[in-house]
């Protein structure tokens, strides 16, 4: 019987239970791909994230990243996450007020800035895209299948389209804030329409300026509704900046997520544009720790 330590962190928030809950194996070393999985499993959280050393002289450590349906290529809440339980173990050092690490993820590297109050004590943490956004060219649903997908109105949806930074997902653009509140994924459609897609998760935004208010819903991977979506707020940025793209500079979003369960999630979304292309985009927010715990397995 062997003993891992183990963290629960939630994530894209600073208040306990709020964001998105994630369990983080710091020194997870001796643990098969397949243990990985039936653990994942056992927390039944949106991911569970296991740090383990990296083979490359550009990573801190790597990262490798399960929903209770699968592992991911990269994921975001588990990626600040993961930065965060590094700091806050120890493994990670302050220097002066923040310090970057580069953790190696199925996507490539991916740089987590980790900003420091009182000399040791993590407060922050933003990712850098390790894939700028991928335009996805699969035949979408029509707009009115989409909203009897969200048992919704044709005229509450504004826009659809399929992208990625690692991940794919489908974004639909709402008209209002009660159209995402009260948008209700049926399963059976989803079914039929996206689940054998390229991307078959869905994230629901309505945007008031430089405010986003937004729900995920994954049932591919086991996720009914996600609390917060890192990796969707970084391919957002792809449909976010098309109407930029002949200024340069950098552009901020804020974006809500997580209200509808009971989660709320607060993430920062940052893009930087030059000669016409979004060179670089990242997504950070405040995490806080939950629990501390040892996982026993044979």
């Amino acid at each position: 019987m062997k003993e891992y330590t183990f963290y629960t962190v939630d994530v894209f928030t600073d208040k306990l239970f709020g964001g998105n809950p994630l369990a983080v194996f710091p020194a997870a070393s001796g643990l098969s791909s397949t243990q990985m999985q039936k653990i994942a499993r056992e927390f039944n959280l949106s991911e569970t994230a296991f740090i383990l050393p990296s083979q490359r002289a550009d990573a801190t450590c790597t990262v490798k990243i399960f929903t209770p349906g699968g592992e991911l290529l990269f994921a975001g809440h588990p990626t600040i996450g993961s930065a965060f339980v590094l700091a806050i173990t120890g493994q990670v050092c302050a220097k002066k007020n923040s310090t970057t690490i580069f953790l190696e993820e199925g996507i490539g590297i991916v740089p987590v800035k980790i900003v420091f109050r009182s000399g040791d004590l993590p407060v922050y943490a933003e990712l850098s895209a390790a894939q700028m956004p991928e335009y996805g060219n699969q035949h979408l649903p029509l707009l009115d299948q989409l909203a009897a997908m969200l048992s919704l109105n044709s005229q509450d949806l504004l826009q659809a389209q399929a992208i990625s930074c690692g991940l794919p997902f489908v974004f639909v653009q709402l008209s209002s804030r009660e159209s995402l509140k009260k948008a209700q994924l049926q399963l059976e459609l989803w079914q039929q329409l996206l689940a054998d897609c390229w991307a078959s998760s869905v994230y629901l935004f309505y945007r008031d300026g430089e405010q986003i208010y937004a729900r995920m819903f994954a049932p591919g991977l086991g996720i009914r509704e996600d609390p917060a979506t890192g990796s969707a707020a970084t391919a957002l940025a792809g449909l976010l900046c098309k109407d930029y793209l002949q200024s340069d500079g950098t552009l901020l979003w804020k974006i809500e997520q997580g209200m509808e369960i009971d989660r709320p999630s607060f993430l920062q979304l940052e893009a930087d544009i030059q000669g016409g292309n979004i060179t670089a985009i990242r997504v950070g927010g405040s995490c806080v720790l939950v629990t501390q715990g040892i996982f026993k397995i044979n």
